[in-house]
């Protein structure tokens, strides 16, 4: 199974009589698992279902779902209150008795709150459930298309990520020649500046010591072990596929550990110049393995 990215967009449409709706579903990366859903009054119901078909699919990533629709289930037609609007009249008759005034025209009884209802097919519960079932149906087909654009993303980030981890095998490769010629090197350089210790009274004693010393703030091959061991591991995870994100996510923090250290230890400019184009290929790297799921 290939990596899948955490970015993606898929759109579905689906109708049901004469409701019609449409169904859009974006998604970008994310620590976790983190669904939104935006429905229209009267289908916060579906929540649960919806969430269900997203996680059966999806491991991680920032979801934001939008439901749009359209026909008799949001355009439904109007209906008198009679109960409200005998109430309204016998209360305009009332304030009349009292107060000498024009009688009310009917389109203002009219706009008082509760004379009038929307009437929609959501105010029947069997209505409301078929049309409910239609719409997690059509929102698990639009997650399954989400699926396929992710995975098509997830195949092009596979991609920069091994050419990125070719990048950083060369560049460990050329590191542990220039250090190998540095130690030499340095070699040099330290018997040309012991024979002028043994010719002062330098003490033996601190010679061993500053030898010692100079050997493990130099020596960088622990450091290029790891990072070999670290790129085997990366190319392992990715050839698994499935959600490997989060591994790849720390193996990365792992290399660039090690590039620091090398920078940090290397004496010679030339190792030191191959340490920073290390840290380079790791962050272009890091960028991209925060796009994975």
């Amino acid at each position: 199974m290939a990596l899948s990215s955490m970015t993606g967009f898929a759109r579905g449409e689906g109708a049901l009589g004469e409701t019609r709706w449409t169904w859009e579903i974006k998604s970008v990366n994310g620590r976790g698992f983190e669904p939104r859903f935006r429905l229209p009054p009267g289908l916060d119901f579906l929540e649960q279902d919806l969430r269900k078909a997203l996680a059966d699919r999806f491991s991680r990533g920032s979801f934001n779902a939008f439901l749009s629709l359209k026909g008799a289930a949001v355009e439904g037609g109007l209906a008198v209150n009679r109960a409200a609007l005998e109430s309204a009249i016998a209360l305009v008759e009332e304030v009349r008795a009292r107060i000498p005034c024009d009688p009310p025209r009917a389109e203002g009884i009219l706009s008082l709150r509760g004379v009038v209802d929307v009437q929609s097919s959501l105010d029947d519960e069997d209505e409301r459930a078929a049309l409910g079932a239609k719409l997690v149906a059509g929102f698990a087909s639009t997650a399954e298309a989400l699926l396929q654009s992710r995975r098509r993303e997830g195949e092009a980030l596979e991609k920069l990520i091994l050419d990125l981890l070719s990048e950083i095998e060369r560049l460990s490769g050329a590191a542990r020649l220039a250090a190998d010629a540095a130690t030499a090197a340095t070699r040099d350089r330290f018997q040309a500046q012991l024979a002028d210790l043994l010719a002062s009274s330098f003490s033996e004693e601190r010679l061993a010591q500053e030898a010692a010393a100079l050997a493990v703030k130099s020596d960088v091959r622990e450091e290029l072990d790891r990072l070999t061991a670290h790129i085997e591991a990366a190319r392992a995870l990715i050839a698994k596929g499935g959600a490997a994100g989060r591994q790849l996510d720390f193996l990365t923090q792992e290399l660039n550990r090690e590039a620091n250290t090398l920078c940090s230890k290397a004496q010679d400019m030339g190792l030191k110049r191959i340490g920073l184009d290390l840290k380079t290929a790791v962050d272009r790297m890091r960028e991209q393995v925060q796009n994975v799921e």
